[in-house]
């Protein structure tokens, strides 16, 4: 199959050109009208598959269900915001419903399934701070545990490519260097660590900060904290909320900017009640949440934001449309800054002959006019 528009982001910047997908993979790149097109997308927007590295659920399922066909499902629609890959995320439980979890994505994944790819599981919590544990169940928070860790991944059959940890609660940075030394990404979330303890975690092989400023010491001119320390050192990856409630847009510009275009990721954060109507209630991590018009979710108990219902196309209007982020940075975010932090930049987050053919069509309004999943109309 090809493809043209006028504007198909390669190299960093809009051309004129011609995609060739073939066997899942971007064959050839073509100027534009070089060859006879299956598909024509005038001057809309093509730019690579979107990626998201941590998100619960939608349309009803959560990770933590472990259900095959709630899994499936999620997978098979959430090509219509333009996500090709994507890390189903956990939240804080018993070692349990926890292993149950990470069991189900293995044999949804080992069994087949359409849709986007998972690329691996985003496993955040129980290893968090009590202080700063937002929605996480404080009941099922514990200490860093090593071989409690190893149970969990033999259960996700290697699955596990991110970890959410508080690693000013790992004695002698234990667990950390154990999932550095196995290729695990290990981010710095729902923690207290200071500047100092920042630096020390990252002095240990953290290599990313989950949702920044939700779930984390403030920034003080005095005490920097963690928010700080994600400005400060700019090239460990920070994942950020991109939906205007966790963060206003004034805040993610402050972000965007400080760290550049390279190591900030847009998450969604998103919670198994997107896709459901308004005043929806249901059950996460044993805490209700309820969605609010503006797309938040709260607990119904003390009202605090519990994660959101944001579709990343709907993150990069924000993003551009509010925040002035400069477009590359945006369209980075999504893209290849998460496939580089995920060590899957040889293969995904750029349009590049020999990389998957993970395409997005956008229309000028941010709505997604098609996706391509490894060539195929997934949307």
């Amino acid at each position: 199959m090809i493809i043209q528009s006028k504007r198909v982001w390669v190299c960093g910047h809009f051309m004129e050109a011609q995609l060739e997908m073939e066997d899942g993979k971007i064959k050839n790149i073509f100027s534009y009208g070089t060859k006879e097109v299956d598909k024509d997308y005038g001057d809309r927007r093509i730019v690579p598959g979107f990626i998201d590295v941590h998100t619960h659920g939608a349309y009803g399922f959560d990770t933590n269900d472990a259900e095959p066909e709630g899994l499936r499902n999620w997978m098979k629609h959430i090509p219509e915001e333009g996500v090709t890959s994507i890390c189903p995320t956990t939240i804080t439980q018993t070692e349990e419903v926890l292993t149950k979890a990470v069991a189900n994505v293995a044999k949804v994944v080992e069994e087949g399934y359409e849709g986007a790819e998972i690329v691996g599981i985003h496993f955040e919590g129980p290893y968090l701070d009590m202080e700063y544990k937002g929605a996480q169940p404080e009941q099922c928070i514990v200490k860093p545990d090593v071989e409690q860790f190893k149970r969990y991944q033999k259960a996700a059959n290697g699955l596990i490519k991110v970890i959410t940890m508080a690693t000013e609660q790992d004695d002698d940075f234990k667990l950390t260097k154990y999932c550095v030394e196995n290729g695990i990404r290990v981010s710095m979330g729902h923690s207290a660590a200071t500047f100092e303890q920042a630096a020390m975690g990252i002095a240990h092989g953290a290599t990313g900060m989950t949702h920044i400023f939700n779930g984390m010491t403030a920034f003080h001119h005095r005490k920097p904290g963690l928010v700080g320390a994600a400005m400060r050192f700019r090239d460990v990856f920070g994942e950020v909320i991109c939906d205007g409630n966790h963060s206003t847009p004034e805040a993610l510009n402050d972000l965007f900017m400080a760290k550049g275009r390279d190591y900030t990721i847009m998450v969604t954060d998103a919670l198994m009640v997107k896709g459901l109507p308004v005043g929806t209630k249901v059950l996460f991590g044993g805490n209700e949440i309820e969605l609010y018009p503006d797309g938040s979710a709260h607990l119904t108990t003390t009202k605090g934001l519990a994660g959101s219902t944001l579709k990343v196309n709907q993150g990069l209007k924000v993003l551009v449309e509010k925040a002035m982020i400069p477009w590359d940075y945006a369209i980075n975010s999504c893209t290849i800054n998460p496939a580089r932090y995920l060590g899957i930049d040889d293969r995904k987050g750029k349009l590049v002959a020999g990389y998957d053919a993970d395409v997005v069509v956008l229309n000028d309004d941010y709505s997604v006019e098609m996706t391509y999943v490894k060539g195929k109309e997934a949307f």
